[in-house]
């Protein structure tokens, strides 16, 4: 029987013990707290470090510590994003799953709202959700905004150009113009790294959504589960996206 030296399985248990940011989508999680970072980048670093990238091939799949093992750190990083990401989107069907068919609910929305209701609006966000088929391809904001978010006011340069699955798209910036309030609501967008960074500013009149699983938590999970971008919400007047640049 092979032996396992005792300095390497002290390795792999200090591993275990020690801070891990895991990627999730085009951010970050610390595993444990559940705390969020992002975009997943180089130039932006979680807080509190020094830390080291992990990678697999190209890829930035997580931060530990420096002098961590890098290989076993980047395959835990990569475990612990891919349980992260499954959990949440679990969460977040079940949760529109409960709240889309209550009847109750249906009754005591307006009849713009009453869509909501309908069990196919159900079907067709799962659908969006799994929209990982279509390859991403370089998509200019502007346009897109055309479809999304036609009344909201604009401050954005003509090359912001994303690379992106068009339908998602255009469908997350279309729940986070609804859950910033619609008409009169602000969005800019300026380069940062090798993201855009888009802010979505509430309108004075904004009000909460009758459902709230169809603001902050649909759109983080289809700007950083499936477009691998991040939704930044610290600020609960402003939703920042950040997507990859086209």
């Amino acid at each position: 029987m092979k032996r396992v030296s005792p300095s390497r399985e002290a390795r792999q248990t200090v591993d275990l013990l020690q801070p891990l940011w895991a990627r999730v989508g085009g951010g970050m999680v610390e595993v444990g707290s559940g705390r969020r970072h992002g975009p997943a980048d180089p130039a932006f670093p979680p807080p509190g470090g020094p830390w080291a990238e992990l990678r697999s091939g190209p890829l930035l799949v997580g931060w530990a510590p420096p002098g961590a093992p890098a290989r076993q750190a980047a395959r835990r990083a990569q475990e612990e994003g891919e349980r992260i990401a499954a959990e949440r989107r679990s969460w977040l069907l079940g949760r529109l799953g409960h709240k889309l068919r209550s009847s109750v609910l249906a009754l005591q929305e307006s009849s713009r709202q009453a869509a909501f209701g309908r069990r196919e609006l159900l079907e067709q966000l799962y659908d969006q959700a799994q929209d990982v088929g279509r390859p991403p391809r370089a998509v200019v904001v502007g346009a897109v905004l055309n479809l999304a978010a036609a009344g909201a006011q604009r401050d954005l340069p003509g090359d912001a150009v994303v690379r992106a699955s068009e339908p998602v798209l255009v469908e997350a910036l279309t729940r986070a113009y609804e859950w910033m309030g619609g008409p009169g609501s602000v969005i800019t967008a300026r380069a940062e790294a090798g993201w855009w960074r888009l802010a979505v500013a509430a309108t004075a009149g904004r009000r909460p959504l009758p459902v709230s699983e169809l603001g902050e938590p649909l759109v983080r999970h289809l700007v950083d589960a499936v477009l691998r971008g991040w939704l930044d919400a610290a600020d609960p007047a402003v939703a920042v996206i950040y997507l990859p640049a086209g």
